[in-house]
């Protein structure tokens, strides 16, 4: 079975730090872009960060640039990881990650192959 599995959320005051991982089962990450997205109740689905197939490439929406970081797992292929520090109650939503359609990154969001379940970040004091 092909599948995406997000963890890591949770409930984090404000000002603190999480980490998600995604993992894949089923086919292997290291030949296509790796996408994180997030949604908000009432809100459109953004993407959030993407890293490419040679961890060079990587993107991020200005919200969180220099507070998430993206990147590869060198010893396991098949997982990528977002950090996330000094967040936001607006950082409150479901994340995603997805297998993109190619093996970069481009300014945009892709169109996903495989899409995870989602894992909820609520940031509240």
């Amino acid at each position: 079975q092909l599948q995406l599995v997000e963890s890591g959320g949770g409930l984090v005051q404000p000002g603190g730090s999480l980490r998600l991982s995604c993992t894949a089962s089923g086919f292997t990450l290291d030949h296509t872009a790796v996408e994180w997205y997030r949604q908000a109740p009432g809100k459109e689905r953004e993407r959030v960060s993407c890293v490419s197939t040679d961890d060079t490439g990587v993107h991020y929406v200005d919200s969180v640039r220099s507070r998430f970081t993206i990147w590869r797992d060198s010893a396991n292929k098949n997982t990528v990881y977002l950090q996330m520090n000094k967040l936001k109650p607006e950082d409150t939503a479901i994340y995603y990650c997805a297998a993109a359609s190619i093996s970069y990154c481009r300014t945009y969001p892709s169109i996903p192959r495989y899409w995870g379940q989602g894992t909820q970040v609520t940031v509240s004091s």
